[in-house]
């Protein structure tokens, strides 16, 4: 029987979330090892998102919007806005720094953010690969439209698509739209599977779901039923047999590895991002 992870709230940087992953019932979910919700929330002109530089090392940070907008900077020297639908996948590998603010223009006006942070764990063999930074627009996403359902695809494989996103792992990440009425399947019944709802309601093996639920699929829940138009994030992969250790901003398969990162960010030894160099996120 599915099982539904609730979350804990959380404050980033002026902006509440919703943090379901990692959870104590479930650790990951597929190579997913965090999971944020963030917002529905408005903002005053003058007030936003204000995440400072921060490093990572061993994951995939997976950005992905309903509503606002965010200003991604890297030590790489990515310098972009993402708004609702594309893709900022950020594979951090041996070490990147990041910040999350707004624009000018967004930051002058009142405004509104919802979306999605995940964390994807790079498999032990990636996990010092050079970092890297893949911007997609969401016309660039494989899309499925039939009846009275919308899927697509954000990242990964699912339902004989593919997305443009390189990953390191098998996984996916759906993005759904669905009538009242339509089923859905889970895309890869072998792979470990979790629905996030959006708005709406589903129910799943006769228990009903509705909107900010988060729900872990066991074996035998094989159809989610749409008992109201819904949106609703399907997302999982492969099982990683060992999970790694997580503190902070840092993954890693071996506690040294994290002292090493905890170190080298108490001692500037991480890069710095070329326009936004002047604060960072103390350890």
């Amino acid at each position: 029987m599915a099982i539904q992870l609730k979350a804990k709230d959380h404050d980033l940087g002026g902006l509440t979330v919703k943090r379901v992953l990692p959870n104590q019932h479930k650790r990951m979910v597929g190579p997913f090892i965090f999971f944020d919700q963030m917002g529905p929330s408005t903002f005053h002109a003058g007030q936003g998102i204000n995440v400072r530089p921060h490093p990572h090392i061993g994951l995939s940070t997976l950005t992905y919007l309903f509503e606002g907008s965010i200003l991604h900077r890297d030590s790489l020297g990515n310098n972009l806005e993402i708004h609702p639908g594309d893709v900022n996948w950020m594979t951090s590998g041996k070490g990147i720094v990041h910040s999350e603010r707004e624009s000018f223009e967004v930051r002058a006006n009142p405004h509104s953010i919802s979306g999605l942070q995940c964390w994807v764990a790079l498999p032990e063999a990636m996990a010092e690969i050079e970092p890297s930074f893949t911007h997609v627009n969401k016309q660039q996403l494989p899309n499925y439209l039939h009846q009275g359902v919308m899927k697509r695809l954000v990242v990964g494989e699912a339902y004989g698509m593919n997305s443009p996103v390189k990953t390191y792992w098998p996984m996916f990440f759906l993005d759904v739209i669905a009538e009242k009425g339509e089923t859905i399947t889970p895309p890869n019944p072998n792979q470990e599977t979790a629905v996030m709802i959006i708005y709406g309601e589903v129910k799943i093996n006769g228990i009903t779901y509705i909107a900010d639920e988060f729900v872990l699929l066991e074996p035998g829940d094989d159809l989610i039923e749409v008992s109201q138009n819904s949106r609703f994030i399907l997302l999982g992969g492969d099982k990683f047999e060992q999970v790694p250790f997580l503190f902070w901003n840092f993954v890693a398969f071996d506690q040294q590895r994290i002292e090493q990162a905890k170190d080298d960010w108490n001692n500037g030894r991480f890069p710095t991002i070329p326009d936004d160099n002047k604060e960072f996120i103390p350890l």
